[in-house]
């Protein structure tokens, strides 16, 4: 490996050797990283490692997000698209008026229906099944990825059934993959502070090694930049790559940057370019068994986007199509972007835009 800036720090010196070598790195190298302030050195490292993995091939995905209710029972401290049952503003869609909804704004290129919302209890599970099969009747062709692991959980605490039978259910009307929130930061005591009322530590892990388990690829996300520590980040990322080692069922690692309460919130409510950057490069460092690490550009924006390109990122997510989530928070990022401006980002940073479908199978390559 060249790196362009020599280092004297000899414990960088050896993670450096470790990352030559292909030897995986420890809890306390990950922390070690996120000390050093040497961004160049770290980034350069995941860049290598990117190479490796991906060549100069930079994904995406023609997709919509899609919200059935944001009615939730949880009352996480991070999270500004809950409503109360009756709350202005709040609602649940039925399959009819999801379909009506995505006619208006579904364009003939698009693969995936990308699906998440609130544990709104006041429906039953049926529901949530009927919402997916009204979908996959009606636009078969694109994939169903839905549903975040802390949902699976609250479906089998309200319907009985087990997190195995949830998910078979769901595959019956159409399910091919979970998407990776509720994740959040994979440690009980942060989610005791930030309110995390849903799916604990070992129960999120559990049901995606149960999807994994019954043949679904799945995704996984880190919400990062609130009252975590570095080192619970590392410790986050270890426990999904322990999973990894067993399953081999995640697609692709997701670090969320956390937005603050509002829009007008100042840039010291936000995490910094710098640490974002850090964040993604670390987990390429750090993820060793994971073909992507996504940079999101929905939280990070778009030219922060385009740099995490050579410092670790294989994936720029996709073209959304009316984000909500980040945006009912602070997020002061474009809601969806085109495929023509993805494939411009991408090329930007001197790498090769690939469309792709929901299982990174390509679509077309952007020579």
């Amino acid at each position: 490996m060249n790196i362009a800036i020599p280092t004297e720090d000899k414990q960088m010196q050896l993670i450096v050797e470790k990352v030559r070598s292909g030897q995986r790195l420890t809890q306390e190298d990950g922390e070690f990283l996120y000390r050093s302030d040497d961004l160049l050195t770290i980034g350069q490292m995941a860049n290598e490692a990117n190479l490796k993995k991906n060549g100069r091939k930079v994904y995406f995905i023609e997709n919509m997000s899609l919200y059935f209710t944001n009615v939730c029972e949880a009352h996480c401290a991070f999270c500004n698209f809950r409503k109360d049952q009756g709350e202005e503003g709040s609602y649940t869609l039925s399959g009819e008026e999801m379909i009506a909804y995505v006619e208006q704004h579904i364009h003939p290129d698009v693969r995936e229906f990308h699906i998440v919302g609130g544990h709104n209890p006041h429906v039953p599970f049926q529901y949530y099944v009927d919402s997916l099969k009204a979908l996959h009747e009606k636009y078969p062709q694109v994939a169903l990825k839905a549903y975040t692991a802390a949902e699976i959980d609250f479906f089998s605490r309200i319907s009985g059934l087990t997190y195995k039978e949830i998910i078979q259910e769901l595959m019956k009307a159409g399910l091919q993959s979970l998407t990776g929130g509720g994740a959040e930061i994979l440690s009980d005591e942060y989610r005791k502070k930030m309110r995390v009322d849903k799916a604990d530590v070992s129960q999120y892990l559990e049901v995606h090694r149960t999807a994994h388990n019954l043949g679904l690829r799945t995704h996984t996300t880190m919400l990062y930049g609130s009252v975590e520590k570095h080192a619970d980040r590392i410790h986050h990322m270890v426990q999904i790559r322990e999973l990894q080692d067993e399953t081999n069922g995640f697609q692709v690692f997701i670090p969320l940057s956390m937005q603050p309460i509002s829009p007008k919130a100042g840039i010291r409510r936000r995490n910094s370019a710098f640490e974002d950057l850090k964040t993604i490069a670390i987990s390429r460092l750090m993820l060793d068994n994971f073909q992507h690490i996504k940079a999101y550009f929905i939280n990070i924006g778009t030219q922060l986007t385009q740099v995490s390109l050579t410092m670790g990122a294989s994936d720029v997510h996709g073209t959304m199509v009316k984000e909500r989530i980040s945006h009912s928070a602070g997020a002061l990022t474009p809601d969806g972007i085109t495929r023509e401006d993805l494939v411009w980002l991408i090329k930007g940073a001197g790498r090769i835009p690939v469309e792709r479908d929901t299982f990174y199978n390509e679509v077309k390559v952007y020579e």
